[in-house]
């Protein structure tokens, strides 16, 4: 026998209301409800809830239905029809309310569908864009490397090795000059990093005046410098940051002439 805190607890009256429960738990409820005035005033505001679902889901009729009804009643031999008994409003609520629920967990179901399917779009968008931007740096990066890699190889290009004086003896800069391109190409990769506070600066030695080939990038290994014509040779010194006008003598670290 159901007691009233079993009903209360285990949704039995919205069961009840949908007509979801057998013939023998449909009677115990009855019961139940005939003994606790309680029950009978949950049960009473639960079909009211239903009602009211029922009601703010409701399709309205388009306004020309019940001229054209009229008009076919009105041409029509009336005949003598039978009604058949009318529902009860529970009847009617237990219908109501089962499709407010259906249309209810489907709504659910769809806006859940729907935010999955954006999260999957959202992943798919950025690994897309990471797998895009990769694909643009190797892409970047193979141009630089043909670049370089023609620059160097170029027949009319000669090879100079600067090595490190006694200052700096693990220094070591090889640069290729092309005095048909007129162009001069070094790499940094094996020159050893320096603070923040100074730079590598390289200059061209032109009949005893040093001019200024450029400061040297130290975040590229491969790097274009100035072309000086009628170099006599190549010169790196170290100089406060962002370069000198004119180069600091005692900070030279390395020179090659050139042929």
């Amino acid at each position: 026998m159901m007691d009233k805190a079993y009903i209360l607890d285990n949704g039995i009256l919205e069961l009840y209301v949908l007509g979801e429960l057998s013939e023998s738990d449909q009677q115990q409820v009855d019961t139940a409800i005939s003994q606790y005035p309680e029950l009978q005033s949950h049960l009473d505001a639960i079909e009211e809830s239903f009602e009211k679902m029922a009601f703010e889901n409701a399709i309205d009729i388009p306004v020309n239905i019940k001229s054209e009804l009229l008009n076919t009643i009105s041409n029509t031999t009336t005949k003598t029809v039978s009604i058949a008994p009318q529902k009860s409003l529970r009847s009617y609520l237990n219908i109501a309310a089962s499709i407010t629920v259906l249309l209810l967990i489907g709504s659910v179901y769809m806006y859940s569908q729907l935010n999955s399917t954006k999260k999957r779009l959202e992943v798919v968008e950025q690994e897309n864009a990471k797998l895009n931007s990769n694909i643009e740096n190797l892409n970047n990066y193979l141009s630089e490397t043909n670049k370089w890699y023609v620059a160097i190889n170029d027949p009319d290009v000669q090879k100079y090795v600067l090595t490190g004086n006694a200052m700096m003896p693990e220094a070591t800069v090889i640069s290729y000059v092309n005095n048909i391109d007129k162009s001069v190409v070094i790499n940094t990769k094996y020159l050893p990093k320096l603070d923040d506070d100074h730079d590598y600066q390289m200059w061209a030695d032109v009949e005893g005046e040093m001019i200024n080939m450029g400061v040297i990038d130290k975040s590229k290994d491969m790097l274009a410098m100035n072309y000086i014509d009628n170099a006599e040779s190549l010169n790196i010194t170290i100089e406060p940051a962002g370069g000198n006008d004119h180069p600091t003598v005692s900070q030279l670290i390395t020179n090659v002439y050139l042929q």
